[in-house]
């Protein structure tokens, strides 16, 4: 009777089916989808038949299906021992969850306060900031960049003037003697001793 009832089911599903296919009207033809599935049945068996490991397969569907289902996990067994010693184990990280649950139930009330409501007001001015700070940061790698360059520079600078050989120290020049313009008497004294007596001056002066 059991088995009658399944075919029942099956059979009304199919015509559920062949209504959502060929519409309300029933407008089907000759074809049947009842048809197509007692073809692909016998196609099924018939290579169930012929190869020995389809067969271990199809006995083995009915536990595929078992493990395969996402609440396997749950209808498993556990003692309650074992629940025990599973929650004990965890009992640290339950303790800390706790603490940081009742840190977060009196942190509530500060995502009420009014700083908090008004961030959305400075979402521009936040974004503004954050420009010019992409734009400086882009300015300290040019920067960089540039003060790296000058000290390589300065690095070969200090290499060659340190291959040179060294020159030796150049001496202090004397000064040149200072020349004495002759002075009043010098020139009277060179007038008298030569022979021609300049112009306003007597002999014997």
């Amino acid at each position: 009777m059991a088995a009658l009832t399944d075919v029942q089911r099956l059979q009304a599903r199919v015509e559920e089916l062949e209504r959502w296919v060929y519409g309300p009207s029933g407008a089907r033809g000759t074809r049947k989808v009842a048809d197509g599935l007692v073809k692909v049945q016998v196609a099924l068996g018939n290579i169930a038949s012929k190869r020995e490991r389809v067969k271990i397969l199809y006995k083995k569907i009915e536990d595929l299906i078992k493990y395969l289902d996402p609440e396997y996990i749950d209808r498993i067994a556990i003692p309650d021992a074992s629940k025990l010693q599973f929650i004990l184990a965890e009992e640290q990280f339950i303790l800390s969850q706790v603490a940081l649950l009742e840190q977060v139930d009196n942190l509530v009330p500060m995502l009420d306060s009014a700083p908090i409501k008004a961030v959305p007001e400075h979402a521009a001015r936040l974004q503004h900031l954050a420009q010019i700070h992409i734009q400086q940061q882009d300015k300290c790698a040019e920067i960089t960049e540039e003060s790296k360059a000058l000290l390589e520079e300065y690095n070969k600078t200090v290499s060659f003037c340190s291959a040179r050989p060294q020159l030796r120290p150049r001496t202090a020049c004397a000064a040149p003697p200072a020349r004495r313009t002759p002075g009043s008497r010098a020139i009277l004294a060179a007038l008298r001793g030569s022979s021609v007596n300049p112009p306003g001056l007597r002999s014997g002066q």
